[in-house]
């Protein structure tokens, strides 16, 4: 029993990013509140952005620059000892892209705002159905 406890503590950050997972996930379901269901997107896109940054973390390893290599015949590289930086990379693009998915839902929640006068998504179904 101490030995699942003491797994569970070491892996605390995973723990997070599934209670933020699940937070995201129930906003975007459950809330009729087109801002609450952008904002639960939100949450559920950052969660998901730490779990990649956070697998892509290597004890023991150092950044992928080879110093003083240049005119070394027989320095060996051994790629266990660098880190991979393609995953923080790809998900610096993922925060970008994010932002500007969060702005175009902004936007799209102004105009049907301005178009229906609520945000609510069972309103906006009434007004649509009614027409």
């Amino acid at each position: 029993m101490t030995d699942l406890i003491s797994t569970v503590v070491a892996k605390y950050n995973y723990w997070i990013y599934i209670t933020l997972m699940m937070i995201g996930l129930y906003a975007m379901i459950v809330k009729n509140n087109l801002v609450k269901k952008i904002v639960g997107m939100n949450i559920f896109q950052t969660a998901i952005i730490l779990f990649y940054v956070s697998i892509g973390v290597k004890k023991g390893g150092t950044i992928p620059i080879i110093e003083h290599g240049h005119g070394q015949e027989n320095h060996v590289v051994h790629a266990v000892d660098y880190i991979n930086p393609l995953p923080h990379v790809l998900m610096l693009t993922a925060i970008v892209v994010g932002v500007a998915t969060l702005g175009v839902a902004l936007a799209l929640a102004i105009k049907i705002y301005n178009n229906y006068n609520t945000l609510e998504e069972d309103e906006i179904l009434a007004q649509v159905r009614g027409k």
